[in-house]
């Protein structure tokens, strides 16, 4: 009796997961709506962009594309309004960039603990564009939360690499090994 009492759970679980998963389309970027672009990941793994482009009388227009950047450990995920809140972040911004990194108010909220202990997508993505500048995130939100006026004069300088928020790699060189976000 107490076997079949505990493969119930299990059972319900696995049902329950397979009725889930059926409930949900695939997410492809070209067929979102643009307000649910921005921090979308498709189901193949890759990032969401927003894109805007003229259309024939010149007038601006915005579309949903895939980009190349992909995502090692999320897929067919639409970030919720809520961690785009949290995070500084705005479902209308085109492209994906670490320009946004340069705005203490963006980067006030990125490193907050509501953004950064509950969003892993947003926070994901702004460490992979903060590596690629040849910033460390979790440096940059410790010295933010310190020092944000400093955080923010050390990253403007030597053009984003910033001598007390470049990325310190034990062995080895930084090209030898992909970053990885904390998630």
């Amino acid at each position: 009796m107490a076997v079949s009492s505990i493969k119930s759970p299990f059972i319900l679980f696995f049902a329950l997961s397979l009725f889930l998963q059926g409930a949900f389309a695939e997410v492809i970027c070209d067929n979102l709506p643009t307000n649910f672009c921005s921090f979308a990941i498709a189901s193949s793994g890759k990032r969401c962009v927003l894109e805007n482009y003229k259309d024939d009388v010149g007038k601006l227009e915005y579309t949903c594309k895939t980009s190349e950047v992909v995502v090692e450990r999320m897929a067919g995920y639409i970030e919720t309004d809520q961690c785009v809140k949290a995070c500084g972040g705005d479902r209308s911004f085109v492209g994906i960039s670490s320009d946004a990194l340069l705005v203490p108010q963006f980067t006030k909220s990125l490193c907050s603990p509501a953004c950064y202990q509950n969003c892993p997508n947003i926070v994901d993505l702004y460490f992979n564009l903060a590596a690629g500048e040849g910033v460390y995130l979790p440096r940059l939100c410790e010295k933010q939360k310190t020092e944000p006026h400093r955080a923010m004069l050390e990253l403007l300088s030597s053009g984003g690499a910033a001598p007390g928020l470049v990325a310190e790699e034990p062995t080895g060189s930084v090209a030898d090994a992909p970053a990885s976000s904390p998630f």
